[in-house]
């Protein structure tokens, strides 16, 4: 009744610990410095420095984590530090000791208690308010916070 069946399609079990075969997930540890470009990564962690231009599908900057350059990423979830150009098509965190200075573009961010939000804020294109005069103003790309508030104030 409670005997373990030896099943030999289970030889091929994937570990909760080890990504996905053919992901491309990029670790710069803790003492680590790096300087260049990352290309097509899925998911970058930073726990070192990194000077670095990438493009990625989710960036997270640990709590040892010192980043700065230019990054082009859909979520953006950062513990450490930030410095430079990120536009997350997605959903930029700044966690609690997190702080992010620089060019920000975002879709949905979510400042925790305690995040440093700084610099030059633009929300992406994708967003659409409920405002009518900004559905209608399709020629800008980005918008900055405190234009969208000048509108909603109008």
């Amino acid at each position: 009744m409670f005997d373990k069946k030896n099943d030999s399609s289970n030889s091929t079990k994937t570990d909760v610990f080890r990504p996905a075969k053919g992901s491309a997930k990029v670790v710069i540890g803790n003492g680590v410095s790096i300087t260049g470009e990352i290309k097509k990564a899925d998911e970058v962690q930073i726990d070192g420095e990194a000077d670095v231009t990438m493009k990625t599908d989710n960036l997270v900057v640990g709590s040892t984590g010192h980043c700065k350059g230019n990054v082009e990423t859909h979520n953006a979830d950062v513990w450490g530090t930030f410095d430079g150009d990120i536009n997350a098509s997605g959903t930029l965190t700044i966690q609690e000791e997190g702080k992010v200075s620089g060019t920000i573009a975002y879709q949905s961010i979510q400042i925790k208690l305690g995040g440093n939000l700084s610099g030059d804020i633009k929300l992406s294109d994708k967003i659409k308010t409920l405002n009518q005069e900004n559905k209608n103003n399709v020629n800008k790309t980005n918008i900055s916070m405190q234009e969208a508030i000048k509108k909603e104030d109008k």
